[in-house]
């Protein structure tokens, strides 16, 4: 019936190509470009529309930037404090701001981790560059990190101060602030009183405890067992002295979800009066997934690896939520497939075509991700369209 449905609707030609990366191979942007050729080569007078999607994480500015947000650049402190150039995407008022572009585990020398010292200073940069920039709204897209300071470095460059028992600046990273003394936040810029903070994140932990930043994410970035007993107490630590700054709230966003994202960042995030959503939900809002939903019958999304992460936040999961509320019917696109046709239907993915449906070799996969993917494109052509 559902082909039946597709293949008779006079609006079925309208295909909106909206996933995210293949992580490690194509970029979003590449993804879109790869589907649209083979779905073309299937049927060449085929309608398409690209709308690359990302959640929060890495690849968010790319996402805004191929939406027709305007690229800006800026010199920012990386996690270990070299100087990188970092993006982030304005639209108007409007900026996008990942803290992966200055902060992230691509910052870092392969094979290097500093779980103890890496900081999001240059985070903190980037969102000043942002309110330089004009910036009245600001989505601030958190994964990806390679840190774990509880967004210190990120304050610290919008003018917070955090002193030890001397007066002195604690070292940068988590487990510097076991020796935080005092908490000066009266130096934070204006600017920030008066922007509209959105946090976009797909996780919901938060600040500390089992299921806080160290514990559940502190091993991804290189914490021994030992490093994440040690940066949970000094994240602990540090949001009791906050206490001394901002009050009970200090306490109420660190166990509030997403205070844990991208190493506690989300926690500095809240302190700076931001409003946590979803993050698939505002960037779907923020580049205008809606409005193209609207030219489109089928909607393609996807991402590298489709499983039970998949469904709780991610993008293809996001995207899939909002076509079917609007009676759009969705295929997705991966590399890998982990999930049952019943996972996929209750999360409003029709069918998945995977890269290894067509290359069992999963090396080969990653290494000819884009003609694989332009090949499983033509399939979903032959199968939903006329």
């Amino acid at each position: 019936m559902a082909d039946a449905a597709v293949r008779g609707s006079s609006t079925a030609r309208g295909v909106l190509v909206a996933a995210d990366k293949f992580k490690g191979s194509l970029t979003a942007v590449e993804v879109a470009e790869r589907v649209t050729t083979g779905l073309r080569r299937a049927v060449p007078d085929l309608a398409v529309e690209a709308l690359p999607v990302a959640d929060g994480g890495d690849g968010t500015v790319s996402a805004a930037v191929a939406a027709g947000f305007e690229r800006r650049e800026a010199r920012v402190a990386g996690p270990l404090g070299d100087e990188v150039t970092a993006a982030f995407a304005l639209r108007g008022t409007t900026a996008v701001v990942e803290m992966a572009e200055a902060s992230g585990l691509q910052r870092l020398p392969a094979g290097v981790f500093a779980p103890l010292t890496a900081s999001t200073y240059g985070s903190g940069e980037l969102l000043r560059a942002a309110l330089d920039a004009g910036a009245r709204t600001i989505v601030f897209g958190v994964g990806g990190s390679a840190t774990t300071d509880g967004g210190a470095g990120m304050l610290s460059a919008l003018g917070a101060r955090f002193l030890d028992a001397r007066g002195e600046p604690v070292p940068p990273g988590g487990g510097g602030l076991a020796g935080l003394a005092r908490a000066d936040l009266s130096g934070l810029d204006p600017r920030l009183a008066s922007v509209e903070l959105v946090l976009a994140g797909d996780v919901g932990n938060p600040l500390t405890g089992p299921t806080g930043a160290p514990a559940v994410y502190g091993p991804q970035k290189g914490a021994s067992p030992d490093d994440v007993e040690a940066l949970d107490a000094a994240l602990a630590h540090y949001a009791k002295v906050l206490e001394s700054a901002i009050g009970a709230r200090a306490a109420e966003y660190a166990a509030a979800p997403g205070a844990g994202a991208a190493g506690g960042v989300g926690y500095a995030a809240l302190v700076l009066g931001a409003a946590f959503r979803p993050g698939i939900e505002v960037m779907l809002d923020v580049l205008g997934f809606a409005t193209a939903l609207e030219r489109a019958t089928l909607v393609i999304t996807g991402e590298g690896s489709l499983d039970e992460q998949t469904l709780h936040g991610k993008a293809p999961a996001g995207v899939a939520a909002a076509a079917r509320a609007a009676g759009r019917e969705v295929v997705a696109v991966c590399g890998r497939l982990a999930l049952a046709p019943e996972a996929l239907e209750r999360a409003g993915i029709r069918r998945a075509y995977a890269l290894t449906d067509v290359e069992p070799d999963v090396a080969a996969c990653i290494a000819q991700a884009g003609p694989l993917l332009e090949r499983v494109a033509e399939r979903i052509a032959r199968d939903l369209l006329p």
